[in-house]
């Protein structure tokens, strides 16, 4: 009979599918829980994505989030895949998945490190417009990705611009324009967060609370129905409104 568990609470060191080491946890979500690994024969370091059982009745979930992973392997935001491996956990065959490992700062943690804990406008605006963009190639393949927060966003570098990568996929099923006008809330309201939420909300500028929409998913939605639609808004926002 298979057994239900929460976690799987890997420790540093410990050797899966006879050929990765685990280095540490990176995160975890309601499928199952990513590491980061290091490949024993050549030493380099990859992520794995393990699902618990309960969440991956018939290796479904696999097959969904490597599927998807492969069809949107050209959108730059997209972590690359690599393989499937199985290893015993409890007596039970785990399956992981093996993708590549990028070094960044979730953007959660980003944000923390910033003054105040927030991001200025202008910051906050290029990171939008980077987000909006990466994620537009995504809509136009008729895809989504389901499930956009702080702590599934990666940033890998802060330049003239962000660079971004975006973590766990989730599953709603078979894509649907909804799906794609939920990604777009997500941004706005992750805009939203970084800029420190209701806390700051009434002191932003005027062309962020354009933005912003008060955060009315209503109006959200009919005012962008795509990333791209925003994308392309961001590029013609009025930054001198009071």
């Amino acid at each position: 009979m298979e057994k239900k568990f929460d976690s799987f609470d890997l420790q540093p060191g410990r050797i899966i599918a006879k050929k990765y080491a685990i280095v540490e946890k990176l995160g975890q979500g309601w499928e199952g829980e990513v590491y980061k690994i290091r490949e024993l024969s050549s030493g380099i370091e990859r992520a794995a994505k393990l699902f618990l059982p309960q969440r991956n009745p018939g290796n479904r979930s696999v097959k969904f989030y490597a599927r998807k992973l492969h069809r949107l392997r050209q959108c730059s935001m997209v972590i690359q895949y690599h393989n499937e491996e199985i290893f015993t956990f409890r007596g039970q065959k785990i399956t992981l998945l093996i993708s590549e490992f990028v070094d960044g700062t979730l953007l959660g943690n980003f944000v923390a490190q910033q003054p105040g804990k927030r991001l200025q406008p202008y910051q906050a605006l290029h990171l939008l417009y980077a987000l909006s963009k990466g994620l537009e190639e995504i809509h136009l393949l008729a895809d989504y990705h389901g499930d956009l927060h702080e702590d599934n966003i990666i940033v890998e570098r802060v330049g003239v611009a962000f660079e971004l990568r975006l973590l766990d996929m989730f599953y709603w099923g078979s894509p649907k324009p909804v799906n794609m006008l939920d990604d777009t809330v997500d941004l706005v309201r992750i805009f939203y967060d970084v800029l420190g939420g209701q806390k700051h909300y009434a002191k932003q500028p005027r062309w962020v609370k354009e933005i912003c929409c008060g955060l009315k998913r209503s109006l959200i939605r009919k005012k962008y129905r795509t990333a791209g639609q925003l994308r392309a808004y961001l590029e013609n926002v009025n930054l001198d409104l009071d």
